[in-house]
C-alpha cells in the first residue's frame, strides 16, 4: 500500500492532498451548514475562467485567476435573497454556469482544448512540483490560522444558517465577506492543483459523510478531515496500482466512503427508532 511512496512525484501529489484536503474539508462543513454547497463549485469555474481568460491573452496566470476569485466571493458574500420563491443556491448556481460556458468558450479557442477542459475538471495533481507545494503549503496554512483564531465568529454564523436566521446576515456581514474570501482563496490554489470536481469533492463529501456518522460538531469537523485524508491516499494508491487518473481516483474513492457513511447512518438511526420503541 505504501509502494506508491517510492516515486517522487506520488509523494509530492500526497503532500499536495494532504494539505489541499485538510482545509477544504474543515471549510466544507460550513458550507453544507450554511447550505451553499454550489459555492465552491462556481468558485471553482470562476477561477478556471480566470486562468482559461489569462492564457487566451497570454498574460497574468497567477494574478486573473486570483482576481476573478476575489470578485467572484465579494459578489456572493453579498447575496441577499428576499423573495421566499428564490433560493441562495439558484443565484450561485447561474454563477457556476456562465462561468463554465464562458471557460470553454475560451478553452476551445487554445490549442489543445479538450486536453485543457480535461485538466480544469480534474487538475494534474501527479505533475505538482515542490515549489507549488511550498506555496499552497503557506496559503492554506495562513487561512487554517485565521480560521482557527476567529473559529467562534465563523461557526456563530453558520450556525445561524443551520438555525435559519440568515436574516441576521447583515450583522455578521464582514465575517460573512471574510468567510467567502477564504473559500476564494483557498479554492483558487486548490483548483490549479486539483482541479474543479476533486475541490468541490473534498468541500462536500467529507462534510456530509461526517455529519452521517455523527450529530456532534467537534466530532464532525475531525471525521471530515479523518475522511479526506484517507481518501487522497486511497485515491492516489488506487490511481498508481491501476493506472487511473488521480483525480478521478480521488472522487471515486470519496465517493466510495460517502455510501458507507450513508448505509452506516441509516443503520444508526433503525438503531436508535427501535431504542425508542
Amino acid at each position: 500500500m505504501f509502494e506508491m511512496f517510492q516515486l517522487p512525484f506520488m509523494v509530492q501529489a500526497f503532500a499536495a492532498a494532504l494539505i489541499t484536503g485538510i482545509l477544504l474539508s474543515y471549510l466544507g462543513v460550513h458550507v453544507v451548514g450554511r447550505g451553499i454547497v454550489f459555492v465552491d463549485l462556481a468558485l471553482g469555474q470562476i477561477s478556471s475562467l480566470g486562468v482559461a481568460f489569462a492564457t487566451f491573452i497570454g498574460t497574468g496566470l497567477t494574478s486573473i485567476p486570483l482576481v476573478f476569485t476575489l470578485v467572484g466571493a465579494l459578489l456572493m458574500s453579498f447575496i441577499n435573497i428576499k423573495d421566499k420563491r428564490l433560493k441562495q443556491e439558484a443565484i450561485i448556481g447561474i454563477f457556476y454556469a456562465f462561468a463554465s460556458a464562458l471557460t470553454v468558450l475560451l478553452i476551445s479557442k487554445t490549442a489543445h482544448g479538450d486536453s485543457d477542459i480535461q485538466e480544469v475538471l480534474f487538475g494534474n495533481i501527479l505533475s505538482v512540483s515542490w515549489e507549488q507545494i511550498r506555496v499552497t503549503g503557506l496559503v492554506f496554512g495562513g487561512l487554517l490560522l485565521f480560521q482557527i483564531i476567529f473559529f467562534g465568529k465563523f461557526f456563530a454564523l453558520t450556525e445561524s444558517f443551520e438555525n435559519g436566521q440568515n436574516h441576521l446576515v447583515g450583522i455578521f456581514n464582514i465575517w460573512n465577506f471574510l468567510f467567502y474570501i477564504t473559500i476564494g482563496l483557498a479554492i483558487v490554489f486548490a483548483v490549479r492543483i486539483n482541479g474543479v470536481i476533486p475541490v468541490f469533492s473534498y468541500l462536500i463529501i467529507p462534510a456530509v459523510s461526517a455529519i452521517m456518522v455523527t450529530k456532534k460538531k467537534k466530532a464532525v469537523l475531525a471525521i471530515a478531515i479523518i475522511i479526506s485524508i484517507i481518501g487522497g491516499f486511497l485515491g492516489l494508491n488506487f490511481s498508481f496500482h491501476y493506472d487511473f487518473p488521480a483525480g478521478s481516483s480521488i472522487v471515486t474513492v470519496l465517493g466510495g466512503i460517502f455510501v458507507l457513511a450513508s448505509v452506516y447512518g441509516m443503520i444508526r438511526v433503525a438503531g436508535s427508532k427501535k431504542q425508542i420503541e
